[in-house]
């Protein structure tokens, strides 16, 4: 118990903060993961179990761009992620961190969203 493995921790970590978020089809999950490689985002309505819009780092839409899991990544993704969910018609959002922090990549992520228009 003592020495418990890292991923351990981080599964609890994101167990606790599912069971204090979920999503709705007036405000879905907006759930953020980082990779060392690449940068997932995707919105969900969890009353209906369905992803509303997604992105990430691997997608046709941002393949040629060379967008790196770092704080300045994050918020060019963010900008663009923000614009989908407009597009998707979100307007509001609750913000699944997963296992991470709430600074560094996932602040400017979330900041970046939020200039977009919108509201966490």
């Amino acid at each position: 118990m003592k020495f418990l493995k890292k991923n351990e921790l981080a599964q609890k970590r994101r167990w606790r903060v599912r069971s204090k978020v979920a999503g709705t089809a007036e405000r879905p999950r907006l759930s953020v993961c980082f990779s060392n490689k690449h940068i997932y985002a995707q919105c969900i309505d969890d009353n209906r179990g369905v992803t509303l819009a997604a992105l990430s780092t691997t997608s046709k839409e941002l393949k040629g761009e060379k967008i790196l899991p770092n704080v300045a990544g994050a918020a060019v993704a963010g900008e663009k992620f923000g614009a989908k969910l407009k597009a998707a018609g979100v307007e509001a959002v609750v913000f699944d961190r997963g296992s991470r922090r709430y600074h560094g990549c996932v602040k400017s992520f979330a900041d970046a969203v939020r200039a977009a228009g919108i509201n966490f």
